[in-house]
Formats: structure tokens, C-alpha cells, sequence
């Protein structure tokens, strides 16, 4: 059995989705996690997403959520519930904005962490604003740039929003409570849900905006990707493109080597400019062959690709049979996704049922922890929490370059490789501005996901490029890697040699399917993993085909390898050894399509995409206001605020009437309901709509575009936007963290993405001990450099 986070105590005040899932991960790792409940409840206790008869019992995703936790009920203010705050490491809660303040619990405790999980954080005009996962979509950038532009804009279906949060409020409160442990500096963590999204959801659109001079522009932005989701003679495939050579590989598969010279094809606007023509070409070819054969082509040429699945089929996928990624729950009557990490090959604990209500009141006494007198409100930049760990970051694009930014801006070291013969894929990107000098600097996702770090190049084709790597590996404390498995060992840079090397270094593996299956070697991107796991079913207009949701799996699988990481640095304080943790990528990703997984497993039900409409708000879309481009997005998600809207839409008698009168029914009055709303919005000022809706507490939003999300009054009044000089690009805003902590106020930039190689000679002198000569030599050997091959 691993330490990993033994010893830790977590109080859970949080409900729904976000903190237990930022909750369940703690407690996967060994966390004593107490939830402490209002007599009623948390209300997905009662929840099934398709309706079914739970006859009693706790409700499969909270079953889910819940395992290994304790729970006992309460209330904050509490007798008996405060002692247990006092003697807890971390406590989450998801009240909203000053509902604790009145408990004064980071002062009162000192040295606690406090995790506070909202929509739009505790401070800033729109904290407390109704709202729900939909709204939140709307708000941060990600609604307007998904679908097809003659269509209305599309939400990510599967509340992504809630499962990126926890995963990201888990790697930010690990953190704070790690540093806590070593110096008993405590922390407040706000956390901001409209800011996650806007990382995870709109692929820096607003910067990439920046970057081009922000154009006027009042087109639609959404767009599509082709080719991506195709049918086939008996259900729907997935391919990514992302890289020239998989576009080439891609024409051959569909027998039409013929095309390589037609230079619009090849780009991605000149596809969606003549889109008609592309899908009737590649349609022709994928609509002859089932899925199984596609993907075996496709495969064959590393072609990224994979069947979309819906809630019933992901069962059924190979690689997941192969890999026993479902397990049975500890509570018995439904499979599940295992956590998406595994250390040493092992799972850090024994995973218990989920507690009934109240099952362990009156059976948890209070931990004595000490108290070093440090409490966050009076002290200003302290360390980072990850100051003085040392990360080697070899990985690419966008997954692993996002767990190793995290890591950086949490204070870590961060040495990120690539070679001036092979460049980070994402780097790439920068090609929207080839006519500019070093176009390769220009990419968004690149400048925002490496911020913080410094940049190294090493040839690792060649022999001293692999033995400096391997040094430098061995002076470091966490080695991060997104290599196919086969590289690596190519390499030699496998567990066994980085072991051998120093025991102390933490190794995180990425892989996209895992070290072991019929699929270890296979290819695949965020996009993938949204069509194997079920993800890309759930979003699309039903009367329109899956869609993918347009990169939320890269961070999620980036956070839950820096999640790993931190359990890796826990586990080496425990044991003072390293560990090997691998995190794949779809293991991630159906963590977070849990919901439709559980839904079949435990009640045969298919879950279905539908829109943007949801179970769980009903009525809820968006509606065309006054004006170019402007939509309205409304969701209802109590009856309270379905009687307030039916005053507003002059229709006071469906307040109470029959086919109304709860969630349930109106699902079957949607349509109609929908006219109704169309008809309120249609000629308002969308801003003066809003208003009005939160004035009467019904959840309502602009649908802001991603391009113009840095002047959102909410994420400038909590200075999500950071100005960050490049010395080639310039200044422009720049993404943060989607959470601030209250002993940091100067902001979380301190050093913009690296260019090619611009660390070189420090830190092979600093860190390797080489001499000018010596790394002379490496340069005339085109072992490092600072300027790529073969670009221009």
C-alpha cells in the first residue's frame, strides 16, 4: 500500500459535481475526507441524469463522487463541526461568495487551507450572480466558438465545466496544503469556475486575437473542424489532423492521394470555406467501411483516430477491456472508471463505499494539528508553494505542456525540452503568421501554456543530446514526458533508467492510452479522447452529428498529471523515494464522462445529446437578441426561478400550471417554451435581457466571444488577464490560474513563454556544469540551437 496522502484530513462542505470530484481525488490518494451534509443532503444523493427509479438508494454519480469519503451532518457554524475545521489540513466549501465570512476560519485557524469553489470566485461585480454550468459557458468565451455558423452557438455537453473544475481546485489546494505542512503558511483559495472554462474552452482566442491586432469583426466566431467526426457504414468516427503530415497521411487513407497539390484543401479555412465539397469527398470513402475498419486503416498510418462512443459502447473499446479500466463500485452494482493515475502500476489505497447520510455523526473526533501561528491575511508572498522543486518538461503541444505550467506558476523550476530539429507541435500554430519573422513565437496556446519556464533544446536523436538529458534528469526532482511509449524507450528514458539514475526522481508518464494495450503506440489528441469516451456524443444539436468539444481534455488531462505529481512529492516525503505515476490521457477523460458511464452501467440508460438543452435546468438556451451575433443564454434550474420567468414572459399562469409545474414536465413543453423566450428576446438589448432576468434571480448570460473575453468586467476586476511582454511578440494579455490565493497578490506571470533554446547556456552551465566550450561544441554539433531547421 503507497503513503500517498495518508494522514491528510479534508472537511468536504461542497455539493454537486466540482468539490467532490476535486474531493473524490484526494481521497483516491489516501485523504481522510469528512463530508459534512445538510440534513437533506447533498442533492445528487436523489439524482439520475436519465430519471431512473433509484428506489431509495444514493444515486450512481454520487456513488461516484463519494467513495472512501466519511459523512456526517452539519452546518459550519455548528457545535462539533468547528473543532473538526480546526483540526483539518483543508477545508472545501461551495456556499458562494461571504456566507463562511462571518467564521473568520483562515483567521481562526491558522495554517488551514480554505478551498472556496464558485462560478465567478468570491470578489468581482459578478460573484454571487445567479448562475449555472450553462451560463458559465456563455460567460467565459466557450459557447460562441462551437458549431456550424448557420446554426446557433453550442455548449460542451456533459457539464465539463464542473469536472475541469475540481480537477484543477484539487492540484490548486494540494498545493497550498503541502506548502501549509512544511512552513504552516494557510491559505485562502478562491476559485473561479468562468475562469477555468475560459482556459479550457476557448483555446486562448482571446489572445490569439491579440496577436492578429483584434480585427473588427462581428461574424460568427464558431467554427467546426474537418476533418473530425464522420459517419460510417454503421456509426461515426473521429479523426485529428493537427499536424501537415497527419493531413497528408489522412488523404491517403481516403484514396485521394490526388489532392496533396490543392493548396486551399490543405489548410483548415480553406476546408471550412469549401466544407460541402470536402465532406462529400471524404464521406464517400468513410460512409463504404465500418468503424472498426476506419480505425484499423487509419490506425495503421498513426493517424489520430477513434469510434465515438456513446455511454453503452465505451464498455465495449479494446483498450479499456485490455487495461481493466472499469472497475466494479466498492458499494457493488455498477462499473466505473478507476482514478486517472496509477503509481508504481498500483492504486494508492483501498477504496471503500460510499457513506450513507450521516453514517459516521458522532463517530470523528478532532485531529490536533499545529498551529505555527501563520495565518494567510497576514502575510503577503510567501514562497510558491513548489519553490525549490526542479521539473524537466519533456512534452509537446498542449495535454503535458499545461500540467507542467501549473506546476511553474505554483513556483516549480520548469525546463521545458524540445529540439531545433523537431519543434513543440504547438509551436506550429505560430504558421497563421508565417509572413512575420520567427512565426514559430506566435502561437497562442504555446505563449500561454509556457509561461513561467525556462526553455532548453536537445537533439535526442543524438548521443550527447540523450546523456545530457539523462544529467539533467538526474538533478531534477519531477521528470514529466508525453512521448508515445515506444520514444521513450528509444531513448532510454524509462522508468528503470531514470530510477537507476537518481531514486528520488518523480517520473510522470502521459501517455494518450497507456503504457500497456493493444493501443499503447497508437496516436491520439484531445479530440480523441472527446469521441472515445463519450464526451463529443453528448454535445451537438440533436438534429446535427457529435461534435467535439474543442480541447477540454487537454488540461483536464494536464491537471490530473500535476495532481499526480504533488501525490509523487507527498509519497517521496513519506518513503524518500520516487515514484512512477503514469496518467493517460482517456483514463482522464472518462473520469470526466463518468456521468453518462454510471447512467449505463447502473441503469441501462443512453444518454443522449440534446442541444443545449439539460436535465438538470430546464428551460435552458440561447436565444437571438437586437444586433449582429448577440444571443441570449438563459437556464432555469429551480421552479422558484421558472415562476419568475414565466411573470417576465407576461405567462403568470404557467407559473403553476400542470405541464410546468416542475423540471420534469417542462422537459415535454420545451418547444413551446422556447417560442415564448425567443419571442422575449428577440429586438432587446442583449445586456439590458440579462439584467432583467438577474434582477428577478433567474441565471441568465451574454454569450461572450472568446476574442473579447479580456475585457469581461469579472476576469479584469480579479486580474485574470495578466499584460506579459514577449520579446518577440510583444505585450499582450495573458491567461493566469483559474484561482487566487490570498497571500498572492502580485499576480502570477513572472517570466513570458521561452523562445528556442533561450536558456540554453544557463542552464547547461547552472544545472549540467558544462563549460562555454563544451557547450560550444554541442552548438557547432546542432545538438542544441536557437534556430529551427528547416523553417526560414
Amino acid at each position: 500500500m503507497k503513503c500517498g496522502l495518508r494522514g491528510l484530513r479534508v472537511i468536504d462542505f461542497s455539493t454537486e459535481i466540482a468539490g467532490p470530484y476535486a474531493t473524490k481525488l484526494l481521497a483516491d490518494a489516501g485523504a481522510d475526507v469528512i463530508k459534512v451534509e445538510a440534513p437533506a443532503g447533498d442533492p445528487l444523493r436523489s439524482w439520475s441524469a436519465s430519471g431512473a427509479d433509484l428506489r431509495g438508494e444514493d444515486g450512481a454519480l454520487f456513488r461516484f463522487l463519494n467513495t472512501s469519503k466519511r459523512s456526517i451532518v452539519g452546518l459550519p457554524d455548528e457545535e462539533g463541526i468547528l473543532p473538526l475545521v480546526g483540526g483539518a489540513d483543508l477545508v472545501v466549501e461551495s456556499f458562494g461568495p461571504r456566507v463562511l465570512d462571518h467564521l473568520d476560519l483562515c483567521e481562526r485557524f491558522p495554517g488551514l487551507v480554505l478551498l472556496s469553489i464558485s462560478p465567478f470566485g468570491h470578489r468581482g461585480p459578478y460573484a454571487g450572480r445567479p448562475s449555472t454550468e450553462f451560463t458559465v459557458q456563455a460567460e467565459c468565451g466557450s459557447i460562441a466558438g462551437r458549431g456550424l455558423p448557420v446554426q446557433p452557438p453550442i455548449m460542451a455537453g456533459g457539464r465539463i465545466t464542473d469536472w475541469i473544475s475540481g480537477t484543477f481546485a484539487a492540484v490548486a489546494a494540494l498545493a497550498a496544503v503541502q506548502r501549509a505542512q512544511r512552513t504552516g503558511q494557510g491559505e485562502h483559495v478562491d476559485f473561479s469556475m468562468l475562469e477555468v472554462m475560459n482556459i479550457a474552452a476557448t483555446t486562448y482566442r482571446d489572445l490569439m486575437a491579440s496577436l492578429g491586432g483584434r480585427p473588427a469583426t462581428r461574424t460568427p466566431e464558431r467554427t467546426v473542424e474537418i476533418p473530425s467526426i464522420e459517419p460510417t457504414a454503421d456509426g461515426w468516427v473521429g479523426f485529428t489532423t493537427n499536424s501537415r503530415q497527419q493531413y497528408l497521411d489522412f488523404l491517403v487513407l481516403i484514396e485521394r492521394p490526388d489532392l496533396e497539390d490543392d493548396g486551399e484543401l490543405a489548410t483548415i479555412a480553406g476546408r471550412l470555406a469549401r466544407m460541402d465539397e470536402w465532406n462529400e469527398i471524404v464521406r464517400a470513402w468513410t460512409s463504404r467501411h465500418t468503424t472498426a475498419e476506419v480505425v484499423e486503416r487509419a490506425s495503421a498510418l498513426r493517424i489520430p483516430v477513434a469510434p465515438v462512443n456513446d455511454g453503452r459502447s465505451v464498455f465495449d473499446h479494446p483498450q479499456l477491456i485490455a487495461r481493466e479500466v472499469f472497475v466494479e463500485n466498492p458499494g457493488g452494482g455498477f462499473l466505473q472508471p478507476r482514478p486517472p493515475y496509477r503509481m508504481d502500476g498500483a492504486r494508492p489505497r483501498a477504496f471503500a463505499p460510499a457513506p450513507k447520510l450521516g453514517e459516521h455523526s458522532g463517530t470523528i473526533e478532532a485531529h490536533d494539528r499545529p498551529c505555527r501561528g501563520i495565518a494567510p491575511s497576514g502575510t503577503s508572498n510567501p514562497e510558491l508553494p513548489l519553490a525549490g522543486i526542479r521539473i524537466v518538461d519533456a512534452t509537446a503541444w498542449w495535454a503535458g505542456p499545461s500540467a507542467t505550467h501549473m506546476l511553474a506558476t505554483l513556483g516549480a523550476d520548469v525546463i521545458h525540452l524540445e529540439a531545433i530539429q523537431r519543434l513543440d507541435g504547438m509551436r506550429m500554430a505560430g504558421g497563421l503568421f508565417h509572413r512575420k519573422p520567427q512565426w514559430w513565437e506566435y502561437s497562442a496556446v504555446f505563449l500561454a501554456a509556457n509561461a513561467n519556464k525556462r526553455g532548453l533544446t536537445l537533439d535526442l536523436d543524438q548521443e550527447a543530446g540523450r546523456e545530457i538529458a539523462k544529467r539533467l534528469i538526474g538533478e531534477s526532482d519531477v521528470f514529466v514526458e508525453n512521448y508515445s511509449p515506444r520514444v521513450v524507450e528509444k531513448f532510454g528514458l524509462d522508468w528503470a533508467s531514470v530510477h537507476a539514475r537518481n531514486p528520488r526522481t518523480i517520473m510522470v508518464r502521459m501517455p494518450a492510452f497507456g503504457l500497456s494495450g493493444p493501443w499503447r503506440d497508437n496516436v491520439g489528441f484531445a479530440q480523441t479522447m472527446e469521441q472515445m469516451t463519450g464526451l463529443a456524443w453528448l454535445t451537438g444539436h440533436v438534429d446535427d452529428q457529435p461534435r467535439i468539444q474543442r480541447g477540454p481534455c487537454d488540461p483536464l488531462a494536464g491537471m490530473h498529471a500535476a495532481f499526480a505529481a504533488l501525490v509523487g512529492l507527498a509519497e517521496r516525503e513519506a518513503t524518500g523515494r520516487g515514484s512512477l505515476l503514469e496518467c493517460t490521457m482517456v483514463e482522464g477523460a472518462l473520469n470526466a464522462a463518468a456521468e453518462q458511464l454510471v447512467e449505463w452501467s447502473a441503469y441501462g440508460a443512453v444518454l443522449q445529446r440534446d442541444g443545449n438543452r439539460a436535465p438538470y435546468a430546464v428551460p435552458q438556451g440561447v436565444y437571438p437578441c437586437a444586433g449582429d451575433e448577440e444571443w441570449l443564454a438563459l437556464s432555469i434550474a429551480t421552479d422558484a426561478q421558472w415562476r419568475e420567468l414565466a411573470t417576465i414572459l407576461g405567462r403568470p399562469e404557467w407559473a403553476t400550471a400542470a405541464p410546468f409545474a416542475s423540471r420534469e414536465r417542462r422537459r415535454g413543453s420545451h418547444d413551446a417554451i422556447d417560442d415564448e423566450i425567443r419571442r422575449f428576446a428577440a429586438g432587446q438589448d442583449v445586456e439590458e435581457a440579462v439584467a432583467r432576468l438577474l434582477a428577478r434571480g433567474i441565471p441568465a448570460a451574454r454569450v461572450v466571444r472568446g476574442a473579447e473575453a479580456s475585457g469581461h468586467p469579472q476576469l479584469v476586476a480579479r486580474r485574470f488577464f495578466e499584460e506579459c511582454t514577449h520579446p518577440v511578440v510583444g505585450t499582450h494579455p495573458m491567461t493566469t490560474v483559474p484561482f487566487r490565493f490570498a497571500t498572492q497578490p502580485a499576480g502570477w506571470i513572472r517570466n513570458p513563454a521561452p523562445q528556442v533554446g533561450e536558456h540554453n547556456r544557463e542552464i547547461l552551465a547552472e544545472i549540467v556544469g558544462l563549460s562555454d566550450a563544451e557547450i560550444d561544441a554541442l552548438e557547432a554539433d546542432e545538438v542544441i540551437g536557437t534556430v529551427p531547421k528547416g523553417l526560414g
